[in-house]
């Protein structure tokens, strides 16, 4: 079938025409101040703001995208991203606007689309990738950067698919990282040894146009002694910690590594006392896990931060590429960095995981397990990585609504109704909060059809039309 393109001045009045409707939508309802995430509000960028005498709709969406952010995850982003605190809220700011950007000009620019991240200090920038040169006015129509590359998000994730199962039947030890790279417009392979490299892109069949092989002397691998968040210990010795608390029904429990301990095994909390069993793990493939915990444990929607302090969690919504996140571990404890790329796979020793996310936050052994957020956001538990915090170091973590949605459990938030039913339901049918949904999937609410623009779990009050910033009307 041809593909036909909508011309550049249809397509620019409708991406704008979303855009100026979410905006409209969350000025009247302030309906995202408990995702912590604006429709239309963007923040400025690194120049000092000035306040004016009565708060304007945008000052309004402004203050709600960090009014569920501990202070503790600002101060860790002010430290190791280099900001002032106010850049650090702007940040938060325009990284949850591009998102909702980003994610409305994928479905308008469709089979085009070549992906979206933001830079700067603040995040004030957003660049969207298209591979035809008639997209380029919608962008800009948006306020993003136009880019013209030849590989579409479509062609790289099928390339990165082919290096995925070429892996299960070859060794890739040498070959340990690979990932969809938009800002390079390529699927780029991290290798000790170049031919190892090759080896892998031969045998998946991926055209050498598509692939990036970078050197490195990294050898990624678990992290397994003493992890971050709260600390707990395996029946079998051992340490792990505490991802994120969540509940199965009346059960709670928490979200952790697969590789931390496998189904059946025992915990002991902080305090050593028994705490729970491990319900179900996966490792390799991918690296998640939950614990469900006995009475004498209350799942609370907690993050432990620096010097003890309770980082409030409220939602799952995956923040994007070049996106600021923080990271709580036992052994290093609050440290801070940047996405740099969804959908990567790494090989440890034991194997290679898949889906996970990699980012610049250093992290050593003993960390595994341990929580990634971004603002108010659950984004993950972390795996693996290399380097360490002192000289700086790479992580990846298992994102978090994957979890969910494969153990079907409900991510405890500061938003209240934390146990909305059973559990997630079906992501194609009826909105229903637990439901974790992807980006693309689409719903039916109150009569209207609606398409999901961010990943996310669903929480009661975040209501398709309520949240114009995670879903829109088709």
């Amino acid at each position: 079938m041809q593909h036909r393109h909508p011309s550049p001045t249809r397509r620019s009045r409708t991406a704008r025409h979303r855009v100026q409707a979410a905006g409209a939508a969350l000025a009247a309802a302030g309906a995202l101040v408990l995702a912590g995430l604006p429709g239309s509000a963007s923040a400025q960028s690194d120049a000092p703001s000035h306040t004016s005498p009565t708060p304007s709709p945008r000052d309004a969406a402004a203050t709600a995208a960090v009014a569920k952010t501990s202070p503790e995850v600002l101060k860790a982003m002010q430290r190791d991203l280099g900001l002032t605190a106010a850049q650090a809220k702007a940040r938060l700011v325009n990284e949850a606007e591009a998102g909702a950007t980003a994610g409305s000009l994928q479905f308008a620019l469709g089979r085009d689309f070549a992906g979206a991240w933001v830079t700067g200090a603040t995040s004030a920038s957003l660049t969207v990738a298209t591979t035809d040169a008639r997209d380029v006015a919608a962008i800009e129509a948006e306020g993003a950067r136009a880019l013209l590359v030849r590989h579409s998000v479509a062609q790289l994730d099928a390339a990165k698919a082919k290096l995925d199962r070429a892996a299960k039947s070859i060794r890739t030890a040498d070959a340990p990282v690979w990932y969809v790279d938009v800002k390079s417009n390529a699927v780029v392979v991290n290798a000790v040894r170049a031919s190892a490299a090759g080896k892998l892109v031969a045998a998946a069949g991926v055209d050498a146009d598509l692939v990036k092989i970078k050197k490195t002397a990294d050898r990624p691998r678990s992290f397994y002694d003493i992890v971050g968040g709260e600390a707990y210990y395996m029946g079998s010795g051992g340490r792990c910690s505490v991802g994120f608390s969540v509940t199965q029904g009346a059960t709670q429990g928490f979200a952790t590594a697969g590789h931390c301990g496998r189904a059946g095994t025992t915990t002991r909390g902080v305090n050593q006392q028994a705490q729970g069993t491990f319900r179900g793990s996966i490792f390799p493939g991918r690296d998640m896990a939950w614990v469900a915990t006995n009475a004498q444990w209350t799942a609370t929607p907690y993050v432990k931060g620096a010097g003890g302090q309770r980082v409030g969690v409220a939602g799952s919504t995956q923040s994007p590429v070049g996106g600021s996140i923080c990271r709580s571990g036992s052994t290093t404890g609050w440290h801070c960095g940047t996405i740099s790329q969804h959908n990567t796979s790494v090989t440890y020793p034991e194997g290679t995981i898949n889906g996970v996310t990699r980012t610049t936050v250093c992290a050593e052994p003993g960390d595994s397990g341990g929580s990634y957020i971004s603002g108010s956001q659950a984004q993950g538990v972390t795996s693996g990585g290399s380097g360490n915090c002192r000289s700086g170091g790479t992580t990846f973590h298992q994102p978090i609504n994957p979890l969910l949605q494969q153990y079907q459990l409900t991510l405890k938030t500061t938003g209240g109704g934390q146990d909305p039913g059973p559990g997630p339901g079906d992501p194609t049918d009826t909105w229903a909060a637990g439901s974790v949904y992807a980006a693309g999937d689409t719903v039916t609410f109150d009569g209207a059809t609606y398409r999901c623009l961010q990943p996310h779990q669903a929480q009661p009050g975040w209501e398709p039309p309520s949240t114009p910033a995670l879903w829109e009307q088709s």
